[in-house]
């Protein structure tokens, strides 16, 4: 990013306005700004949350510039890196009427602010009227004495060679002899114009509201997760370990996963301890829910001791970094009934009349083993600094990821609070919201400082929720801060059109996750190995791994272990799928949804088309978006399915499709332009 002179490292104070209706009052040397800042983007409600981007990203910042009057007007960019005092400025560029725009890299972690400056600019003023009066043959004497003055002006705020410059400039136009297009012309050459931007009259200046921007890792932006329960890592038979868990290390990077996520890992109390299927008595070995935290062993900050201990949580955080793998840890802010918590600290949880402690609820369902905090009772404050400390002690061992469990049942307030102090000392910290709820409230978890949010994409099947659902997400204002991360199931999900779907079912939404969303993830290995055993009654899996140890084969002939293998290789491979800039194409068979993604400089454009009947062979017609394609508009093209390595040629608005779930339901096309001859296209038709 250019950058010239920088203001002062704290900014102005914002322009007041010189009558407020509340009677009279002096009039405020606000009043002599005359430009008004308007419609600044990117901004999140109106800049009272942060807007979020990833390392590497450029940020283009634009403003409508509003004056009264024709006087010409300026702006400038402030820009100030993280935990930098100096605020660095470049010019605004005019872009259409009055709106203006400049754009800056974002290549550290942490939190950037940028603001716009806006002025009057009286030597544009003066220089494009003198310019006039000329071409009408006016006399322009006067004009030429204004503009020599405008230039020592300038001069008197100049460093040492510039104010030579603007004072050889203004020399020039009070020289006589010369013609006075010509002393114009020499005041308005190039290195004048650079040398009188470079010290712009500030003092009646627009200063708007700094926004914020919160830069996180890529990771946050592009990631594909990949869950597992620790205790089932081992031999059939065996309670697995964390030691397990890092030799199957190599078994998770070998699919492309780069997150690996495990639910908790602390002891699990074992009062109203539930059984296999959350049955309501547990047998003195069964296992009991994760979820259920805490008992004489420790609590949030302790790893049970059948799976290890910390020490084996580093080695596998520094094993999985080796192979390019963060390990996620779930934090689940609640307590069981063992939890040292109780004892030492009941103001912390909610008492009934009886004076026994509340546990959790969500009528009809009962969780006898789970007490919720009280986030606001008596000792509130002391509770909140125990939770924030709770993310530091495993920031401290080296986890900078985490899911974070219904964080929509406790105080937004909490999480603005926590995750800020959290980022501050750690910002490349980040935040999976396991948040299922009404949509504002997804999004207010984002606003307050969530990295990613699970989403209603499980649910979402035909091509209209799809469609719908997805420009929604993939839109600003969202886009400016909620991410998306798509799961096709989870250890508590097993949906519907996965429990009575076939092979093409878990293919299609494989796909469809991976593609649609820069973020994704999967519960295996019941997904790869297609477990579609429901508990009668509800929407999840039989014998869960939430209540139960399970062994799985990960050497079955019909895993879809190698499909999600290439599926990865193919989302690390093509940058337009490392974002959400998605583009959907009209198709005439509703079962053929067909959407192109492009990386954010345009340089690489993916075509994906995915039969959504997975039982039966669709083929139809796709409107192709030539422009979102950057295809000319009589321009051939080669489609590249990096699905099945088939090559098409295409040209012109329109593409035949034709996808059998029997072979494969999706294509993934990478769109390749300028091949000149026929072999080059290197098709099949």
């Amino acid at each position: 990013m250019a950058s010239h002179r920088s203001p002062p490292a704290s900014l102005p104070p914002l322009p007041r306005l010189p009558f407020s209706g509340e009677g009279p009052q002096d009039i405020s040397p606000a009043a002599r700004r005359r430009v008004f800042v308007e419609a600044l983007a990117p901004r999140v409600d109106g800049g009272r949350y942060p807007v979020k981007r990833v390392v590497g990203d450029r940020v283009s910042a634009s403003c409508d510039l509003v004056r009264d009057g024709q006087d010409a007007v300026a702006g400038a960019l402030l820009v100030r890196r993280p935990a930098a005092r100096e605020w660095l400025r470049q010019p605004l560029q005019s872009v259409a009427g009055e709106r203006y725009e400049a754009s800056f890299l974002v290549d550290e972690i942490g939190q950037w602010q940028f603001a716009i400056l806006a002025w009057i600019d009286p030597f544009e003023t003066w220089r494009a009227g003198t310019r006039k009066k000329i071409d009408a043959g006016q006399d322009v004497e006067l004009d030429l004495a204004a503009g020599a003055l405008l230039l020592k002006a300038y001069a008197s705020r100049a460093d040492a060679a510039g104010a030579d410059t603007l004072r050889s400039a203004a020399a020039r136009l009070e020289d006589g002899s010369l013609v006075a297009a010509d002393r114009w012309a020499s005041a308005a050459s190039p290195p004048i114009l650079a040398a009188v931007a470079e010290c712009p009259d500030l003092r009646d200046a627009t200063q708007s509201e700094p926004v914020v921007i919160v830069v996180d890792p890529v990771r946050a932006r592009f990631s594909s997760w990949y869950e597992m329960f620790p205790r089932s890592a081992g031999a059939p038979g065996r309670h697995g370990t964390l030691r397990d868990v890092a030799a199957r290390l190599p078994y998770v990077a070998s699919l492309g996963f780069d997150v690996l996520y495990l639910p908790p890992i602390h002891p699990i109390g074992r009062t109203a301890r539930k059984g296999p299927n959350n049955a309501p008595n547990a047998g003195p070995d069964d296992v009991g829910s994760p979820w259920a935290i805490g008992g004489p062993e420790g609590g949030h900050k302790s790893v049970h001791p059948r799976l290890g201990t910390i020490d084996d949580l580093q080695a596998l955080v520094r094993k999985a970094r080796e192979l390019g793998i963060e390990v996620a840890l779930d934090i689940a802010l609640q307590a069981s009934p063992d939890h040292p918590y109780v004892t030492q600290h009941p103001e912390w949880f909610l008492h009934r009349p009886d004076g026994t402690i509340q546990y959790a609820e969500n009528p009809p369902k009962r969780y006898e083993d789970v007490y919720p905090f009280d986030f606001y009772g008596a000792g509130w404050e002391s509770l909140w600094e125990e939770l924030h400390g709770i993310f530091v002690f495993w920031c401290e061992k080296g986890v900078r990821v985490f899911r974070v469990d219904n964080p929509h049942t406790k105080p937004l307030a909490f999480w603005e609070w926590c995750i800020a102090r959290v980022k501050a000392a750690y910002p490349d910290a980040l935040f999976l919201a396991e948040a299922f709820t009404r949509p504002k409230l997804m999004y207010a978890l984002a606003k307050l400082g969530f990295t990613q949010s699970y989403t209603y994409f499980t649910w979402r099947q035909s091509k209209r929720e799809l469609t719908d659902y997805v420009t929604t997400l993939a839109r600003p204002p969202l886009s400016d801060f909620y991410r998306p991360n798509f799961w096709p199931n989870t250890p508590d999900i097993l949906p519907t059109h996965l429990e009575f779907g076939n092979r093409a079912a878990f293919v299609q939404r494989l796909v469809l996750a991976a593609t649609l969303s820069s973020n994704y993830g999967i519960y295996g290995p019941a997904f790869e190995l297609m477990d579609r055993a429901a508990r009668e009654g509800a929407e999840e899996y039989a014998d869960n791994e939430k209540y139960q140890i399970r062994s799985w084969d990960l050497q079955r002939q019909d895993s879809l272990g190698d499909l999600i293998t290439l599926v990865n290789r193919v989302r690390r491979e093509n940058p337009a799928l490392q974002d959400n800039l998605v583009t959907f194409h009209p198709t005439d068979d509703d079962a053929l949804l067909a959407f192109s993604k492009r990386s954010a400089d345009g340089a690489h454009v993916v075509l994906v088309v995915v039969n959504l009947d997975s039982h039966h062979r669709h083929a139809g017609h796709v409107a192709l978006d030539l422009a979102a394609l950057g295809v000319g508009p009589d321009e051939a093209f080669q489609a590249h399915d990096l699905l099945s390595d088939e090559r098409h040629r295409f040209q012109g608005p329109q593409a035949y499709v034709e996808l059998d779930p029997e072979f494969l339901p999706a294509s993934v096309f990478a769109v390749r332009r300028h091949l000149r001859t026929e072999q080059d296209f290197d098709y099949y038709s």
